[in-house]
């Protein structure tokens, strides 16, 4: 089969990829150009959008001024499991509380996962604050293996951060230059198992010149034409050299493995509370995607044990209490990128036992009204609105 391509007649899809990929070597230069212009035209230049792209009087930066490397790097770790829509009010109020590295240095761990509260991931705060207290006392990094070697930054990390703020011609492969350059070649493989093709796809296409406005064009046309599930290829200024678009199924890209099952869970939850009316809450261990946050205790249900039976026995194995299993509080479902699981969360007394960290970094109790100060998971701010209303309409009850 004979498909159309940047104007030549080339080989069906499969056995066209060195060809394609040939002709795209030759129209680096003018492809670069069609894309410049289309941003400059529809890209995301708006400082309500990127605010660390912005310079200090509100300005797109020219070529030859540099950017604050700290706000990107923020912005940079919290785009890296977020959307940008999501995280742009975070890294807004992250900022007005730790504008430079030195006040991230100087700040609690605590502190720090408040203001990361909601984004997920946490581990992606705890190891920007250990990396802030190891380059507080110096500049931060200019070179591409000094920002590696950065607790949490990769090869993207550290060339979104050298290009945004210091206009480096360093290439970068987010989730939509992925899909750009999959469909640009048509490659036959998951972006995963061709990652060096695809480093070296994106440092050719790189503009030499214009590297910040280039990686943001590039991303920004992943993100408003060149789509997951409908791409508006009538829009798209790469149109014309599109390996994907001139096979006709530009939608097929990028391929993906075959998807695992996503597991299924059910987590019960006790939340305890003592004579004074102060409740149980524990610091999870720092390991893991929720490491050093607060919650409630509970754990996984085993085979055939009713939920009550779980509750008490994590309680027991986690925290040596012993308690009473009441009234169901709320349940509800919640879902990460790799599994999903259903919390039971239940009303408990406690009856006998001094709570321990068997499994967690500490317990204490808290009053219900000041449970705010302390950093949770998402999931957990639905269970402490359903205790508050609990408290409240039981208050009003004794009153009535």
């Amino acid at each position: 089969m004979l498909i159309h391509f940047g104007g030549f007649m080339v080989k069906g899809l499969e056995g066209s990829s060195q060809q394609c990929r040939e002709l795209l070597d030759k129209r680096w230069p003018e492809m670069r150009q069609q894309l410049l212009d289309w941003w400059e035209v529809h890209g995301r230049k708006d400082i309500a959008i990127k605010p660390w792209m912005f310079t200090a009087d509100g300005r797109w930066p020219e070529p030859h001024e540099d950017l604050s490397p700290y706000g990107i790097w923020i912005a940079e770790v919290m785009l890296q499991q977020t959307q940008l829509r999501v995280m742009r009010p975070y890294w807004e109020q992250w900022m007005l509380v730790l504008p430079t590295v030195q006040h991230l240095a100087a700040a609690e761990e605590r502190q720090v996962l408040l203001l990361w509260q909601g984004l997920g991931y946490y581990s992606r705060a705890r190891r920007l604050h250990q990396a802030a207290r190891q380059l507080a006392a110096s500049p931060l990094p200019s070179s591409l293996e000094a920002w590696q070697a950065v607790p949490g930054i990769g090869r993207t990390t550290a060339g979104s951060i050298l290009s945004s703020a210091l206009n480096r011609p360093v290439p970068i492969l987010d989730g939509n230059v992925r899909r750009v350059l999959a469909r640009l070649h048509a490659c036959l493989e998951p972006p995963h198992r061709a990652q060096a093709s695809f480093w070296q796809w994106s440092e050719a296409l790189l503009d030499p010149l214009r590297p910040r406005d280039f990686n943001q064009a590039v991303m920004d046309l992943g993100a408003l034409v060149c789509t997951p599930r409908t791409p508006s290829c009538q829009l798209c200024p790469w149109q014309s050299s599109c390996a994907a678009y001139a096979a006709g199924e530009p939608s097929h890209f990028p391929v993906k493995d075959a998807s695992k099952p996503i597991p299924f869970q059910v987590i019960g939850v006790g939340v305890v509370l003592n004579e004074a009316g102060e409740v149980l809450i524990d610091q999870r261990l720092n390991e893991g995607l929720l490491g050093g946050m607060w919650e409630f205790p509970g754990g996984k249900q085993e085979p055939g044990e009713a939920i009550e039976a779980t509750i008490a026995r994590e309680l027991r194995e986690e925290l040596a209490i012993e308690v009473q299993v009441g009234e169901q509080l709320i349940a509800l479902d919640h879902a990460y990128s790799h599994k999903k699981l259903r919390f039971v969360v239940h009303l408990c007394r406690w009856i006998a036992g001094e709570p321990k960290p068997l499994a967690s970094q500490q317990v204490c109790w808290v009053k219900p009204e000041d449970l705010s100060d302390y950093p949770f998971p998402a999931a957990n701010a639905r269970m402490i609105a359903a205790l508050i209303d609990h408290l409240r309409a039981d208050m009003l009850s004794q009153r009535s």
